[in-house]
Parts: C-alpha cells; structure tokens; sequence
C-alpha cells in the first residue's frame, strides 16, 4: 500500500470512529454481473449471519447486493471491501 493509499485510509478510519460506536451493524453495497458465483463469492466473504439484499438490474445482467452485517471496527470494513474487489466486475459503493 501507498503512503497516499494509507493516508486515505487513516481519514476514513477517523471519519468512521467518529460516526459508529463499535461494534455495529454496517451496511455494505455493491453492483455485481448476475452471475451465480458472484453471488457465492459474496455469500462466502460474509458468512452466515450477514443479511443479503439483492435486486436485479431492469435488463437482469446485473445485481445490486446490500449486505448487513456487524463490525467490530473500521479495520474489519475495510478487510471485507478488500476481500469483495477480488470479484470480477465488481462495484463497490
């Protein structure tokens, strides 16, 4: 990691110690292709006790999945935003 890309982190672990009390529930989003192992690879990043939301895009080649799912910190946020951008096509929002 940079020392830019470290900086950024640092100020949104700040932003995010200053906004949630730990631990919480925290709500993920991402934009994925409907594709069945899309939908695992998340599944299997977030394990059992995440609550899953998908909807289908208009034309059904995508997916909007939000993910609820309680942190203890900003360093667990982080860690699941890293694990999901191994994904294909992902967007993270």
């Amino acid at each position: 990691m940079t020392p830019q890309d470290e900086a950024k982190r640092d100020q949104l672990r700040k932003q995010l110690n200053e906004t949630h009390t730990w631990p919480c529930v925290f709500k993920f989003k991402f934009i994925v292709p409907a594709k069945p192992e899309n939908e695992a690879a998340l599944r299997a990043i977030f394990g059992q006790k995440a609550a899953f939301q998908i909807r289908e895009s208009a034309k059904g080649n995508y997916r909007a999945v939000t993910v609820d799912e309680e942190v203890q910190g900003p360093d667990d946020i982080f860690a699941r935003y890293e694990a999901a951008s191994t994904i294909p096509g992902i967007l993270s929002l």
